[in-house]
This record gives structure tokens, sequence and C-alpha cells, in this order.
């Protein structure tokens, strides 16, 4: 079973969740070309750094979700998320020039779960939508919105468990009617 990046949730409101992250390390790598094509092009080579092609030839187990955010028009970058508890100094450096690693130090971020296929259109509708949810909810958003995926691109569209996720600034406390769940904590991320 594919571990899942852990986070707590900080309280859930009508339309997303509002989530605390610890630190991680993400493997990512910048791809040229449209958003199918830059998370189609940006697996294959990080999953070649975590099968062993890195300085220490060390193997990673995989994790979920397989992060994509748009850079610009025509780039992306797609990240795999390494697993909890990795130690950054620990991490190997990749072999692959194009290859990365980057420690996301720990934050807030706002989440809003749907199904379906991984279509650029479906993620740019959803991430819209958090961004006004998250909004109305009086929080501040920081920076894009990014997406999740969660699943294999063989397991058909309506079982797929997707995210658009946005960073939250910590001065916001929202004024929504969500549900305060201060001790919850989900293994999924």
């Amino acid at each position: 079973m594919t571990e899942h990046q852990p986070y707590e949730v900080l309280r859930r409101f009508p339309d997303f969740e509002l989530r605390r992250y610890p630190e991680y390390v993400l493997v990512q790598m910048e791809i040229e070309g449209d958003f199918a094509r830059a998370g189609n092009r940006g697996f294959g080579p990080l999953f070649q750094y975590i099968s062993g092609n890195n300085q220490t030839a060390t193997r990673i187990a995989m994790t979920a979700p397989v992060l994509q955010e748009a850079t610009s028009p025509v780039s992306h970058t797609v990240s795999f998320v390494l697993p909890d508890g990795m130690d950054p100094a620990a991490v190997p450096v990749p072999r692959d020039g194009r290859v990365s690693t980057k420690q996301v130090p720990a934050h807030r971020a706002a989440a809003l779960r749907f199904s379906g296929g991984w279509s650029e259109a479906r993620f740019g509708n959803n991430g819209g939508a958090l961004l006004a949810a998250v909004r109305r909810e009086g929080l501040t958003p920081v920076g894009r919105p990014y997406f999740a995926r969660f699943d294999p691109p063989w397991k058909p569209g309506f079982l797929k468990h997707n995210e658009a996720l946005v960073a939250v600034a910590d001065t916001g406390t929202g004024t929504g009617t969500g549900t305060d769940t201060d001790t919850d904590t989900d293994s999924e991320g």
C-alpha cells in the first residue's frame, strides 16, 4: 500500500478542509509543455530517482500524492513527496540534472477533494473554486493553487481521488461555519 503524505485537519469548511502539513521534502522537476504533457513527462525521471537513480543508488518508497503546479502558461513543476520522517540531510542527490530536491517548511493549506480525470480544465475549475471558497471564508491564499493526484493512470476517472490545494497565510482565522477539528489527524494529503 502506498504511503500518503500526513497532515492534520485544522477545520472543515463547507467546500474545503484547512490543513496543517508538517515539514516535508519534495523531489521535483520543471517541465515545459501543457498540463497533461508536463504531468506525463515529469513522472518518469522522478520515478527513476526514487528507484535508485541518485548518487547513493538509494531506493525510496513511492508516496502519494504526485503534485503539479503551473509556473507559467507553458511550464509546470511536477513533484513527488518523499516519505514522512525522511531526514532532509539524508536525501540523496539526483543523478539527473533536471531533477532537484526541495525542503518545504510546515504550513497551512486549503484542500478541495474531487474525483474524475486529470484534465487541465478539471484541475483549473477546481483550483478556481478553491480560491473563491478560501477568500469567502476570510482566509488569505498564498501563491497559486497546485494539484494532487493520488491514483495510477489506469484507474477509472470516476474512482480517482484528486485535490486542488493552496497554501494559506497563518494570519487568517476564517469566519465560516466549518467545524473545528483540532485533534483530527488524517494519513492522506
